[in-house]
Formats: C-alpha cells, structure tokens, sequence
C-alpha cells in the first residue's frame, strides 16, 4: 500500500492557519528592515510538539485510513521529527506505529526518541543504512506485520509525496492570504516535500529552500514531487536552491547554524533546531550577505519545527551548556 492511495482522505490533526509574526529585531540584526521579515509559525501546528510533517501526515494518515490501515510504518533517523509526529498521529488515530529508524540503541535516549516512547511507538533499528536500505527494512517490518494480520500502511521517509506535499501547498495558499506582497519564503529542505508544496501556489521565483543534507540530490527531489503535484514540469534548475550550509554531514553541528539559531533565540525567543532551522535561518542570512534576499520587500521565515531534536543533539546542548558558565574574572 502507497500513501498515494487513489481513495486518500484528509485526516484532521493541526489547527489552521498558523499564525505570522514580525521578527523586528532579528530583521535589523541581519541586514533587513524592521518590518521585512516574517515567521510562519509551523513549529505551533498542535499535534505531538509541532512542525511541518503534521500538514503532510493529514493526507498520508487519511490515505492510510481510507485504505483500512491498522498500523503505520516510516523511516527516519533516530532524532526524526517525522518519525515523532507519525507516531503522534498513530496515537491520535489507534493505530500502532512502528518506526525503522538508521542507526543502533544506545546512541541516544533524548529528545525526539523519548517522545517516541512516550506515544507509544515501536522502534525498530535497522544500522548503518543507506536511503534504499533503510526503505527495503520497512517493507519488510510490513511484510512481518502482514503475517500477523495487520494492515500496515507504510509512510514515505519524510512525508514526502505527492500527496504529502498537498499539506504545503495548502500552507502556500495561507501564506498568500496573510501576506499578499510576500517576496521570499525560505524553508528547510530535507526530504523536499515542504519546499515542493509551497512552489504549487508561489511559484519558483518565491521559494528559497536550503538544503540540509538530509537527501543526497536535493533539487531532483524536490522537482519531482513539484512536477508530480501541479501536473507540469519543475525544472531543477530553476529552483532557488542553497546548497551551502550543510557542513560536515546532515547529523552535524555547524558553526553557522549554532550562530543563526543563537542570535534568533536572542532577539526574538524563538527556538530553532541545529539540523534545519537552524540550517535555513544560516541560509537566509547568507542570502542577504549575497543580495538575494534585500531590503525593503516582505520576507517570511518558515519555522518548521523540530525542537525537541535539540534536546537529543549532543553537540548543541553542549555548545549552549558552555555558553552559561561565567567566566573567571
């Protein structure tokens, strides 16, 4: 079973429109005016700690349930925002939730894994895997559950599908309503499906995704799931796609990423994670440094989420454990 499931309903999990609100003093921090940029507040969608997938799992978890699904498995990494709201939204609905996460037990405890827990989730560790590994694990955990009578339904990594993506492009049509003049939209692109969804209403020219090493040819991803939403191709060429921010790896600290997320925390006192958001916010600023994004027109952040990863981020927690300690005078 696919969650592009012809007899797809819509599951009822967020609470809609999120709100948009003024960054004033982060604006004049990084070069904007006061009133130029904006955060769409995605991390505040109600369901399980909030974020972006909530959108994504409303059309994938309907499919699921149109389809007489009794259980739900996906994939993830063991800090996945994705993996914690699918077994949020299991929870919700009565369905069992069984997570293939990459990796082995005992690499952490914390954060998203601990909310897993709490919802009720199996995890199922499947090493050290590759994308199609990683995939070819859940199939066969559905298999498995197969035999036992149960009726899985397997979530795509991410949320990301076709279908999955219709939760941004009803975000895209938000966005519209609540700024009319919006010259930019940055978000995160990890599996591509948030940034596919938002090009449906807004167009390429609009959208400004940065890549967070989550997927190893981001502008393909994000072209096909566009391509395959609207109907029409989306070239990869014409996306505004940063490429530049992700470091040493999806799973690293990188110092601009700890600097964006620092200084948002300290002029606004929203929390960004070390992974995405934090990745984007690193993004959008270099994107000023270059002129991509300039003064003078309405820029809007989306915050996808992704807080309690921070709390399973060894690297950050330290970084930010060492920034309490007073120096000796």
């Amino acid at each position: 079973m696919t969650s592009d499931s012809p007899t797809s309903q819509r599951a009822v999990f967020g609470t809609w429109p999120t709100p948009l609100e003024p960054m004033p003093r982060l604006a004049r921090a990084i070069g904007l005016g006061a009133g130029d940029l904006w955060v769409k507040r995605d991390d505040l969608t109600g369901l399980g700690g909030g974020g972006n997938k909530v959108r994504k799992l409303e059309w994938t978890c309907g499919a699921a349930l149109a389809d007489g699904a009794t259980a739900l498995v996906t994939t993830g990494a063991p800090q996945s925002n994705h993996a914690r709201l699918t077994a949020a939204a299991g929870a919700r609905l009565g369905l069992d939730v069984v997570l293939v996460l990459a990796g082995a037990p005992g690499s952490s405890a914390s954060g998203n894994l601990a909310l897993d827990g709490l919802f009720g989730a199996t995890v199922v560790w499947a090493g050290d895997v590759d994308d199609k590994a990683l995939d070819s694990a859940a199939e066969q955990v559905a298999e498995e559950l197969r035999g036992r009578g149960a009726v899985p339904a397997l979530i795509p990594f991410g949320g990301s599908s076709v279908l999955g993506a219709r939760g941004y492009a009803e975000c895209g049509r938000e966005l519209l309503v609540q700024a009319p003049d919006l010259a930019t939209v940055v978000v995160a692109v990890g599996s591509g499906g948030t940034m596919a969804g938002l090009l449906d209403p807004l167009g390429s020219a609009r959208v400004l995704g940065v890549h967070c090493g989550a997927v190893t040819d981001p502008a393909r991803t994000v072209s096909e799931l566009a391509s395959g939403l609207s109907g029409t191709r989306c070239a990869p060429e014409t996306l505004r796609l940063r490429l530049d921010q992700v470091g040493d790896g999806y799973a690293t600290l990188t110092r601009a990423a700890m600097a964006a997320l620092t200084l948002t925390a300290r002029t606004e006192g929203i929390v960004l994670d070390p992974i995405y958001t934090g990745r984007a916010m690193a993004g959008l600023i270099a994107a000023i440094e270059e002129g991509d994004v300039v003064p003078g027109q309405r820029t809007i952040f989306l915050h996808s989420g992704g807080m309690p990863g921070l709390f399973g981020h060894a690297a950050t927690l330290a970084a930010l454990e060492e920034a309490l300690t007073p120096s000796n005078p």
